[in-house]
């Protein structure tokens, strides 16, 4: 019986299991990143619009400035495809979001698409769900315009 020469196929095993192990390592590790880039960006946009909703002379110009700011700073995050709703929500005597003990709360949902996702599984499956919040206190000693 004559043996066979096994000389170089460690070479071709380890390569496969290289394929089969290490892509999808990457593709995990790509796709966490690109997560952990979108919640920074999320919090990031939720902190800046509410300092800009409490920084605006009225409500409605708040509301204004703190949907442009989401924008502004998913963008400058390097997110610049990622989609936000902005919620701003308001505990205010008399209404008004910009007067003595209002607390001022701002909420914004996105999403992250992961990345090199295949098409063939589905556009929706591959997007990753983010939210965060942010509560402004307005001072009770800040001088405030009248209510209207």
């Amino acid at each position: 019986m004559r043996q066979r020469d096994e000389r170089g196929s460690a070479l071709v095993e380890f390569s496969w299991l290289a394929i089969i192990l290490l892509v999808p390592l990457i593709w995990v590790v790509l796709s966490v990143f690109e997560v952990q880039r979108g919640a920074f960006a999320t919090s990031a946009a939720a902190r800046a619009a509410g300092r800009a909703y409490a920084l605006a002379p009225d409500d409605a110009t708040g509301e204004r400035q703190a949907r442009a700011v989401v924008e502004q700073v998913l963008a400058d995050q390097g997110t610049r495809g990622q989609r936000a709703r902005v919620e701003i929500s308001c505990e205010a005597p008399g209404g008004n979001c910009h007067v003595g003990t209002a607390v001022i709360t701002v909420r914004v949902d996105s999403g992250v698409d992961l990345p090199f996702f295949p098409a063939i599984l589905g556009r929706g499956a591959a997007t990753f769900s983010l939210d965060a919040s942010h509560t402004v206190p307005i001072g009770q000693y800040v001088e405030s315009a009248p209510a209207p």
